[in-house]
């Protein structure tokens, strides 16, 4: 069984201070947490603020990602992975993930298609580049020559964020570990045993499962209308909309895949919604919550603080540190002490 771990993923909540992401990651450092997870949005380079948050925290690692495999090439991300670790001394992680039409093709400008295929020969040369060999590769979506880190990190893993079977069959035969995002414990369970199937096929040992988990205790107005905002933005994008549909919120897909607007989304989410993929309630609803993830096969959870009504999540996160040690440990039988 592989050792269950906590940690803290930077959510660039909308309509929020920009700066609230370091302070999140303060909060995160002062609780003790071992792990932070810096995907990109709209606001910082994702490389860039990890150095920031190195500079001004303790958290011995950090994980860059996931990032749009359509929009960093190999050589970018490895520069951007080694960079970081160089200039702070800290462990860096990255991941990668397809992201969405509308950030690879709309901002970017660049093809979406052939995702699963890409993030496969992505992984190839990262690890390649990681290890401190020269870029020598060709492949279907992916051509690199010549280049080779002056820093090399062969202790830096890959993650995968993997939604729909051949992502998921990309991240369990080639990643160090797949992550997923707003999903519920038995998509949990069901991801574990694909992951474990797709591993034992192509034998190699199976990777980590990390799932993102929204947060928060007693959530007030302010708190569910961030949630409900942020959810409208993942409503429409393929993937997240199919996983949405199976938990029975598909009327709420195709209203919103069918309109223009996010804002006119918001007020028709209801909090059942967020708590489907989350962990919202009180205390004890949240600590069984996340027990719940663990129990359906996750190896790390990645804990996204609400923030609406808790400056920085730091209520949020102190309360989750209080009882880490129930969360995280295993008796005889393999199960958690609770």
């Amino acid at each position: 069984m592989n050792q269950r771990s906590l940690g803290v993923v930077l959510p660039y909540w909308l309509g929020r201070p920009d700066l609230e992401a370091l302070g999140i990651a303060r909060q995160a450092s002062a609780c003790g947490f071992e792990r932070l997870w810096l995907g990109e949005m709209a606001t910082f380079d994702a490389f860039a603020l990890a150095t920031a948050v190195a500079n001004t925290t303790s958290i011995p690692r950090l994980t860059v990602g996931p990032l749009a495999v359509g929009v960093r090439s190999p050589v970018a991300i490895a520069m951007g992975a080694a960079s970081v670790a160089t200039l702070t001394n800290r462990r860096v992680d990255v991941a990668l993930g397809a992201s969405s039409p509308h950030i690879v093709s709309a901002w970017h400008d660049r093809s979406w298609k052939g995702n699963a295929q890409r993030t496969r020969e992505s992984v190839t040369v990262l690890r390649d580049l990681f290890n401190g060999n020269r870029a020598a590769f060709s492949g279907q979506h992916i051509r690199t020559k010549g280049f080779k880190l002056r820093q090399p990190q062969p202790g830096c893993t890959i993650s995968v964020a993997a939604f729909g079977p051949r992502m998921m069959q990309v991240a369990a035969e080639s990643a160090d570990e797949v992550v997923l995002n707003l999903v519920s414990p038995p998509a949990i369970a069901q991801a574990r045993a694909s992951i474990d199937a797709f591993a034992q096929a192509c034998g190699r040992p199976a990777p980590r499962l990390a799932v993102w988990v929204t947060c928060a205790v007693e959530p007030g107005p302010a708190a569910y209308h961030q949630l409900a905002s942020q959810l409208a933005v993942y409503l429409r994008p393929p993937g997240y909309g199919e996983m949405f549909t199976e938990l029975g919120f598909g009327d709420l897909v195709r209203q919103a895949r069918a309109s223009d607007s996010r804002h006119a989304l918001v007020e028709d989410i209801p909090p059942e919604l967020p708590a489907a993929v989350g962990a919202i309630g009180s205390g004890p609803e949240v600590l069984r919550r996340i027990k719940a993830y663990f129990d359906a096969g996750a190896d790390h959870i990645g804990l996204v603080p609400a923030t609406a009504d808790d400056a920085e999540g730091a209520a949020i996160l102190a309360f989750i540190t209080d009882h880490a040690r129930s969360l995280l440990s295993v008796d005889d039988r393999g199960e958690v002490a609770w």
